[in-house]
């Protein structure tokens, strides 16, 4: 599962961009005398098996002797001059789209503490294995204005990057946006990323929550999490097709805001 994440994660920038993925290289650090090679045989498998998802080759890697165990891949793909999805470009009247749950930091931190249950921690794994082929497959046909993939800095910290580059403002609708199940409930116990509270630490001046959110609910909507969905700015009649394109898909897809023309804060969240 290490390997096929570490796979899902690398591979998402080219789908982000609407590229198919071509080559992959390996990079492993990996303590060679301390866990045994099997383990290493393992996570390599399982990222071996997300490559062959994406279509793409395995090219070979570079490894090192390394008393903490690291692997990543680095990924090259392909795709039309003309046909690039760009991270900034929203426009106003514009939809949000999202295409994965939130709430991946917080549901991994609950397994670091050994506070999240089996099937939580099934959840949160098919998650972040999940390729995002399909979502920028499906993207396609569309004409988005600007896509981007919601990893470290959370939908919001990601969001305000697309919301700033593009000259508008994003208004997200706390109730609109997906979640793992438990995530309410952990980061009401207070299991929360150093990460995430450092987003929302980060996008004080740029944000603008309604007095009803409550703390945990914040920490919970700037999550930082590890290979997440798409997230697509694009005219309002797309994104209601796109929905229902996705609809047969494992996450489907959830129109969770608005663009408009640039206020006085670049991102609103709404909390009805």
């Amino acid at each position: 599962m290490f390997g096929q994440i570490a796979a899902a994660n690398a591979l998402s920038d080219v789908y982000a961009m609407g590229g198919k993925p071509t080559t992959v290289l390996n990079i492993v650090g990996f303590p060679i005398k301390k866990l045994s090679p099997d383990v290493l045989a393992q996570i390599l498998q399982g990222a071996s098996e997300k490559v062959k998802e994406s279509g793409a080759v395995l090219a070979g890697g570079h490894s090192i002797d390394d008393p903490e165990p690291k692997f990543g891949l680095s990924c090259t793909g392909t795709v039309h001059p003309d046909k690039i999805f760009k991270n900034v470009g929203a426009q106003p009247g514009d939809a949000l789209v999202l295409t994965k749950p939130l709430g991946v930091g917080i549901m991994t931190t609950a397994i670091k503490k050994q506070k999240a249950t089996d099937e939580q921690i099934a959840n949160v794994s098919q998650t972040m294995a999940h390729l995002n082929k399909e979502a920028a497959e499906a993207l396609e046909e569309f004409t988005p204005n600007a896509v981007t993939d919601v990893t470290g800095f959370g939908l919001i910290g990601h969001g305000y990057e697309m919301a700033s580059g593009s000259g508008v403002t994003f208004t997200f609708d706390f109730n609109k946006v997906p979640f793992l199940p438990g995530t309410d409930e952990l980061a009401q116990a207070g299991i929360i990323p150093g990460g995430t509270k450092e987003n929302v630490e980060w996008l004080e001046d740029h944000v603008v929550y309604p007095e009803s959110m409550k703390e945990h609910e914040k920490f919970s909507i700037a999550d930082s999490i590890t290979s997440g969905g798409l997230l697509i700015s694009m005219p309002e009649d797309q994104a209601r097709a796109y929905v229902e394109k996705m609809n047969s898909s494992v996450f489907g897809a959830h129109i969770v805001g608005t663009v408009s023309e640039k206020q006085e804060k670049t991102v609103y969240v709404n909390h009805s």
